[in-house]
């Protein structure tokens, strides 16, 4: 939320039950909302081991082909749970974009900046935060827009 004040972004806080491996179908039905306006920060890696975080409709999936296709690598894997918490100094399931412990390249499914709201990891479980897409671009003014999502 620091990050978000620093930009000068207008959210509102939402908390909810959060339930292990619940994940974004959890979160969308304990707060009445789309799955699709849920969206996930994903920390993965290329094969050089060099972590990036993706932002994904929280009903899609990542093609990992595309993703490393679309930003010049030759392939990106899911970084497992205990390295994702050392890149980013969040737990899992509660994982941010925002302020995260390492600077990481963002990379943001471009159809998302479409919707009119959306909701997002605030930094812990059971935590999201909700605003207007385009905030994204504010605090992530080099995040690349990439089309990889695949419908679930």
């Amino acid at each position: 939320m620091r990050v978000l004040k620093q930009h000068g972004i207008d959210y509102e806080p939402h908390e909810y039950a959060y339930e292990a491996k619940g994940g974004t179908a959890r979160s969308s039905a304990e707060l009445g909302v789309d799955e699709h306006q849920v969206i996930k920060t994903l920390v993965m890696q290329d094969e050089k081991a060099k972590p990036l975080i993706i932002l994904m409709h929280g009903n899609c999936s990542v093609s990992t082909k595309n993703l490393a296709r679309s930003i010049g690598v030759k392939s990106i894997s899911p970084c497992d749970p205990d390295a994702a918490t050392r890149h980013t100094g969040y737990q899992v399931g509660g994982t941010s974009p925002f302020g995260t412990r390492k600077k990481l390249p963002v990379y943001i499914e471009g159809s998302i900046f479409d919707l009119p709201r959306i909701y997002i990891n605030g930094g812990r479980r059971g935590f999201l935060l909700s605003m207007a897409p385009q905030a994204l671009q504010a605090v992530f003014p080099k995040g690349t827009q990439v089309e990889v999502a695949i419908q679930s």
